[in-house]
């Protein structure tokens, strides 16, 4: 390299001062202002220099939390998908049918409108079964309303011909049935698919009732334990048929936690009874 390819170091420009100080005076004016400009380019330089270094620098600090965004958002997506194809439910309503040749596609109004995909994000857990509907699209704030309140909805009963009360049509969907009609013509307990929770329906003098979930009706403990400074869940459950007692371990560090756990294990295992539980902690 030679020396007119390489920057000037500090030596190199205070001896450029000095000789310009030799110079005539008409001479070290002009020369002088270049001087100046060279050293201004050359701080400002350097403070652009600075800031590109601070940015990379708070660029590589953030990568690590970018990453692991990225990554959730693949694993949501992977769990999203999954469901679709093995529960066959997504925004649509459709995909319902089993086996299926092909995988469904899917467009990006399909990610913006699906619940599942918006219940998968925000931590919950994807249910093993379709929802219910409302008007055609999953009604997930159905399942997880904790029966405060009523929601009024359009709904039917339907009959056989022997005058039992047998299935129901709310808000659009067929696909509810009848437990038990609590008051002649007036009032269900009715259930989506024989799985979930139940809920109560009273009909009015038209087409609009109302229909509130029933609270649980059984109460099963949650056992904590701890052992050298950790803890640990396990969920008591009556073991079919034998009379015996299974304890199911629940991966789970809270009691939120460790309930959410024992929902989702109830939803899997037990989805008739999904909801229609209700757990108390039991310390050892």
């Amino acid at each position: 390299m030679s020396n007119l390819d390489r920057p000037l170091d500090a030596d190199e420009l205070i001896t450029l001062a000095e000789r310009i100080a030799q110079l005539p005076a008409a001479d070290a004016e002009w020369v002088g202002m270049l001087l100046r400009e060279l050293l201004r380019a050359r701080a400002r330089e350097a403070e652009l220099l600075a800031e590109q270094a601070s940015v990379r620098h708070e660029t590589e600090a953030h990568s690590g939390e970018l990453d692991d965004q990225l990554a959730q958002v693949a694993l949501d997506t992977a769990e999203w998908l999954r469901t679709l194809w093995n529960v066959g439910y997504m925004g649509a309503g459709s995909f319902r049918s089993q086996p299926r040749s092909a995988f469904p596609a899917i467009d990006l109004e399909d990610v913006r409108k699906s619940s599942l995909f918006a219940r998968i994000r925000q931590g919950k857990h994807a249910l093993p079964f379709p929802p219910p509907t409302r008007q055609g699209l999953p009604w997930h704030e159905l399942l997880e309303d904790s029966g405060q309140r009523s929601h009024r909805v359009d709904a039917e009963v339907v009959r056989e011909e022997t005058g039992l009360a047998f299935g129901a049509i709310i808000e659009g969907c067929a696909e509810w049935q009848v437990m038990e009609e609590c008051v002649e013509n007036k009032e269900f307990v009715v259930q989506h698919q024989g799985k979930g929770p139940t809920y109560r329906l009273r009909l009015g003098d038209g087409p609009t009732a109302r229909l509130r979930r029933e609270p649980p009706h059984t109460t099963r403990k949650i056992h904590l334990q701890g052992h050298g400074g950790f803890h640990s869940y396990t969920l008591e459950w009556p073991a079919d048929g034998d009379g015996r007692t299974q304890y199911v371990p629940l991966r789970a560090a809270t009691w939120t936690r460790a309930e959410s756990e024992a929902e989702h294990w109830l939803a899997s295992t037990h989805p008739e009874l999904y909801g229609q539980v209700r757990f108390e902690i039991c310390e050892l």
